[in-house]
């Protein structure tokens, strides 16, 4: 086994605490202005980080586990926003590629959604890493779908929204974080995983249906990723 621990990072408390509570031989520490959990989880050594919302944040986590941590990969962790009917609350979403849904020089000629400097709309997850995260699934039986996952700084509670999204790229979830970290780990040439586990319906039933669902959603990710530590050992 690589003594190269996984990067894991979620934007919020509930996306990371039930991970960190099983950790051994936990070391805390702060970079950057963002707190790293490093220990080992389920017999891999790991580093775990509550990012905060948003792009920004999620991108410093990345950049800050790759530099200082020399993670051989990076998985997000979380809930989504599915912009589908084929997956429903407490589904999985899994990452083929991550696109910023944000992102637009349109006006200049470029596609919507272009990442400058990439010259990519879609960057793409790692397929080793899906594969095997999808062979978790598939072992415990959890529903899935695997598909372009949508990030961008916004909460998406509008059914115009949402259908733009899905029309514009293709999309069958959409969160605030899983591109950015995309970015960070396409630019570094690390492998990276985005597991999202559906908690509303990204219409305007989402504000009531995110609090509800929140928590299971989190906690139905966190599953999966032990579940995949566990098959690594």
């Amino acid at each position: 086994m690589s003594k190269q621990p996984i990067g894991i990072i979620g934007a919020m408390q509930v996306e990371i605490d039930t991970l960190a509570a099983a950790l051994e031989n936990r070391e805390v520490e702060i970079a950057g202005g963002l707190t790293f959990i490093k220990g080992i989880l389920d017999g891999v050594p790991v580093v775990l980080s509550v990012c905060g919302v948003g792009k920004v944040f999620a991108a410093m986590a990345a950049q800050a586990m790759i530099l200082k941590y020399d993670v051989r990969a990076i998985i997000n962790t979380g809930v989504a926003g599915t912009l589908t009917d084929k997956l429903s609350i407490g589904d999985l979403a899994i990452a083929e590629n991550v696109v910023q849904h944000d992102m637009d020089t349109s006006p200049i000629g470029d596609p919507v959604g272009l990442i400058s400097g990439l010259n990519l709309v879609r960057m793409p997850a790692d397929g080793d890493l899906r594969a095997r995260i999808t062979a978790v699934l598939a072992e415990r039986e959890i529903r899935y779908v695997v598909g372009t996952i949508a990030s961008g700084d916004q909460f998406v509670a509008d059914t115009e929204k949402k259908t733009y999204i899905r029309d514009t790229f293709g999309a069958i979830a959409c969160e605030m974080e899983g591109a950015a970290i995309g970015q960070v780990c396409t630019v570094n040439q690390i492998p990276f995983a985005v597991i999202r586990a559906i908690s509303d319906g990204g219409n305007e039933e989402a504000t009531m249906d995110y609090p509800t669902f929140v928590k299971i959603a989190a906690a139905k990710s966190a599953e999966v990723v032990r579940a995949f530590l566990k098959a690594e050992r």
